[in-house]
């Protein structure tokens, strides 16, 4: 797992785009801050860039940094939750434009599987977290469900967990709005 580690960081660092296994399924990633790098991946995924996607971090204690005024609620559904769970946050802020949903949030996911907490904690910045796949086809439980042309469009393919084949479900979602209001958008 180290030269994996190593090796992402570098790509991360340099602009490029990762194939990752995350705490739910294989992802694609880059650099949350680099408006470049969020644009590339929409284009890879085929994907609409006002759809948003969202964005992995390891320590609640930089939520402010890219959330202005987190609601209060959030630090107990943080502190609490078991399972991954995307906390969609009003008034994102120190993001790229194109990274942000049309309403101004941003969903984000503190992960606790090993790799990408590693992952996080060495490059020190977000990373975007979105399913491997073309827009509109099946999310990639294991690695061998990755379509080949994906593959072949990122910068670096993480070869830890290729040969898991433990299945894990998607995130819970929820979005919270300004005075604690809080909508379910997946169980």
């Amino acid at each position: 797992m180290h030269d994996d580690l190593k090796k992402a960081v570098e790509v991360l660092k340099s602009g490029g785009i990762i194939l990752y296994p995350t705490d739910t399924i294989w992802g694609i990633g880059c650099d949350a801050t680099n408006q470049e790098a969020v644009q590339r991946i929409y284009k890879i995924k085929k994907r609409e860039d006002s759809k948003s996607m969202l964005v992995l971090m390891e320590n609640p204690a930089l939520l402010e940094r890219y959330v202005d005024d987190v609601p209060e609620v959030a630090w107990d559904l943080v502190e609490i939750t078991t399972t991954p769970l995307t906390v969609i946050y009003p008034n994102a802020k120190n993001l790229p434009l194109n990274l942000i949903a049309e309403d101004g949030s941003i969903g984000i996911r503190f992960t606790k599987e090993d790799f990408t907490s590693k992952l996080l904690q060495r490059f020190r910045r977000p990373i975007v977290s979105t399913s491997a796949n073309i827009s509109g086809e099946k999310s990639p439980v294991f690695f061998d469900d990755i379509q080949q042309e994906i593959k072949e469009l990122v910068d670096y393919i993480v070869e830890y967990r290729q040969d898991d084949i433990s299945v894990s479900k998607p995130s819970s979602i929820i979005k919270l709005w300004p005075g604690g209001r809080i909508d379910i958008l997946r169980k």
